[in-house]
């Protein structure tokens, strides 16, 4: 059903009237009346006809039509909205993932990486608005997919990430971080983000952090980081066995956070630390809020007025009471 709304509901008091109105027509029929005093009836009661009977419908008519003016003074109508949504101010960002070996360490389940793949695809399905793009490095790095508002391309780079044993194991967060800015440099949106996260310190690559995030800072690009692992011991990753699988074994957890929160407050950004899978999941979620896309939403009201059927109702109601009033209830009384 048709969702109807009103558009002058204060016109519903005047049915508070609808009592008085009755009283006053059956009262004043009763006066209008003819009346004649007899010892009994007794012979006229089979002689009642049904015109006779149904002469009260008059004011049932008039009642009715009197309600129907009131329901057409308060403007019943539908409504048919439709939503028109125009990103004002879009937003650019690249996210730039550490993929070196430690990154399957399984201080978060069942692995950092594992889990950091779960978050940023819920964090690239909720910024629907903006383009992204996806940056990995480990001692070198390349671009996964450069900035798109595709999601789904996205969401499937994300979903292939992986240790990349062609990739040399080590950490160049400077050569992560350059790659970003170069993804983003001739971008012309409003704003533009690096979202870098790594979990030891920078050890490779032939570009150091601080000069990626001098660079950054030249164009305007903001850089939030994110230390992922926990505080103390993780099991990670040691050697191969001879059979190719991984060796495990208890290790330190060294992150380089004075780089990362300075690179961060180079920028403007901030800098997080992850120790698990809920902290992580709270980061991006910070940062979906801390970076917001400017929304215009435009709506289209389309309305369907409903009130002509009942002033056409409660006309009907008028005419036919008259109408029976002065031929089949004429009185000369």
């Amino acid at each position: 059903m048709e969702k109807i709304t009103f558009l002058n509901p204060e016109f519903f008091w005047l049915f508070l009237l609808i009592p008085i109105a009755i009283w006053w027509s059956f009262s004043k029929h009763k006066h209008q009346s003819a009346t004649l005093k007899m010892s009994s009836i007794q012979g006229f009661k089979k002689s009642e006809s049904i015109l006779t009977r149904l002469k009260p419908c008059l004011h049932v008519f008039r009642i009715l039509a009197l309600s129907s003016l009131i329901i057409a003074l308060a403007r019943p109508r539908t409504v048919n909205i439709s939503n028109e949504t125009k990103t004002t101010k879009g937003i650019d960002i690249v996210m730039a993932i550490d993929v070196s070996g430690s990154m399957l360490a399984k201080d978060l389940k069942p692995n950092r990486m594992e889990a950091l793949k779960r978050v940023v695809a819920n964090f690239v399905v909720e910024r629907s608005n903006d383009r992204i793009g996806l940056v990995l490095y480990a001692s070198e790095a390349y671009t996964k997919t450069p900035v798109t508002s595709d999601k789904a391309i996205i969401l499937e780079a994300i979903k292939g990430i992986k240790y990349d044993k062609v990739l040399q194991d080590g950490t160049g967060i400077g050569m992560g971080l350059a790659t970003a800015v170069n993804r983003l440099k001739a971008s012309k949106a409003k704003s533009r983000v690096i979202i870098l996260l790594t979990d030891g310190v920078n050890n490779a690559g032939f570009i150091e952090p601080e000069t990626a995030s001098d660079i950054a800072k030249q164009f305007g690009i903001k850089i939030y980081t994110i230390g992922i692992g926990s505080n103390g011991l993780a099991e990670s990753p040691y050697s191969y066995a001879p059979d190719g699988t991984l060796i495990f074994k208890m290790q330190k957890v060294e992150i380089d956070e004075q780089l990362l929160k300075n690179i961060a407050r180079k920028t403007d950004g901030v800098y997080f630390r992850a120790t698990s899978n809920e902290t992580l999941s709270k980061i991006y979620h910070s940062i979906n809020k801390l970076e917001t896309t400017e929304i215009q939403e435009l709506k289209f009201y389309d309305y369907d007025e409903k009130y002509r059927v009942f002033v056409l109702l409660a006309g009907f109601l008028i005419v036919l009471e008259i109408v029976l009033r002065n031929t089949v209830y004429r009185s000369f009384i």
